[in-house]
């Protein structure tokens, strides 16, 4: 079964950055369409970008397009999520996602607060 692993998030001031991973175990990621997710506190699970595994296409919701960027690096079985110019409504638990499969990893906080 494939395992995600979310890291990189944290506190970070407004028009701060941060880059997060999302390593996968056991099975390439390449093999599956990966999309990022956030959830802020009592709102419901967004999805805010996606990658095609097909030819590697990006996708990102308009809130964050222009600020945050996608890619992947199979040699390290790794997708990241570059995050810039953050806002304090970025503040929320980030969270990978493959499919197919629907699997989840257990999610990175970021914190964007001055």
């Amino acid at each position: 079964q494939l395992q995600l692993v979310e890291s990189g998030g944290g506190l970070v001031q407004p028009g701060g950055s941060l880059r997060l991973s999302c390593a996968a175990s056991l099975f390439p990621l390449n093999d599956y369409a990966i999309g990022w997710f956030r959830q802020a506190p009592g709102k419901e699970r967004e999805g805010i970008s996606c990658m095609s595994n097909i030819d590697g296409t990006t996708y990102y919701t308009d809130s964050v397009k222009g600020r945050f960027t996608m890619s992947r690096d199979n040699a390290k079985n790794t997708v990241y999520l570059q995050m810039n110019s953050l806002k304090p409504e970025d503040t929320a638990v980030y969270y990978c996602h493959a499919d197919p499969g629907d699997y989840w990893g257990l999610g990175t906080l970021v914190t964007v607060s001055s």
